[in-house]
């Protein structure tokens, strides 16, 4: 219904960047819990680039683009200039910080992930998009083989958004990698419970640096999650 909604605004102003940025979600929303079509993530693409291009101040749109092209695209360097623009609009939008966060958590950056995502927390502690802070902060932790407080950090977000399913996915997996493999069962077992058809291809068809991909895949081996 959302995008359906979107649609029908971009129908009436077809440069509202803001209908643009949201679409652009909606359809990476599509290809990550859908099935990852091939359409979906054109037309994702399509749309955040859109935003990009109109030249709009709306530092929310520009970062929820760039997310849609980390997730869609790869294209880290376009995604990261993208939430820096948005950033340099506004450095204390919430919103631009928790995407900036996952952003820079995917392409590899965790000095810059864990930067944002503190700051994001410091200024919305009880937004929607807290998790993502606390997985951007688990993911900056797993690159430097920190697995007992990636765990921690990506128990958080579970918390703070337990019914996302990936979140158990992240949580697993860091345990896995600490060794903590009688802790990390149960939880593997709670993200199959939310999402039986779990691939770990997923995690190589979306913008997540490969090295980092690779990591969290180990830990997911070691605990038999699903190819």
């Amino acid at each position: 219904i959302a995008a359906e909604l979107l649609e029908d605004a971009l129908r009436l102003e077809p440069n509202y960047a803001a209908a643009h940025a949201r679409l652009a979600w909606c359809h990476e929303i599509f290809f990550t819990r859908a099935g990852c079509n091939a359409a979906d993530k054109v037309a994702g693409v399509g749309h955040a680039r859109a935003v990009i291009a109109s030249g709009t101040d709306d530092a929310t749109a520009l970062a929820i683009a760039a997310f849609a092209i980390t997730m869609l695209s790869k294209d880290h360097e376009a995604a990261l200039s993208a939430v820096e623009r948005a950033l340099s609009l506004n450095a204390s939008c919430a919103t631009a910080l928790y995407f900036g966060a996952v952003i820079y958590a995917f392409a590899g950056q965790p000095a810059a992930a864990t930067s944002n995502a503190n700051r994001a927390l410091r200024l919305s502690p009880f937004d929607p998009m807290a998790y993502a802070a606390h997985l951007s902060l688990g993911s900056a932790a797993v690159q430097e083989a920190r697995y007992d407080a990636a765990a921690s950090h990506f128990g958080k977000a579970v918390q703070a958004n337990p019914r996302f399913s990936t979140l158990y996915f992240f949580q697993a997996a860091a345990l896995a990698l600490a060794g903590r493999q009688g802790e990390a069962r149960p939880i593997a077992q709670q993200l199959l419970e939310l999402e039986p058809g779990f691939r770990l291809g997923l995690f190589f068809e979306v913008g997540m640096a490969r090295a980092v991909a690779d990591r969290l895949t180990e830990g997911a081996r070691i605990l038999g999650l699903p190819e």
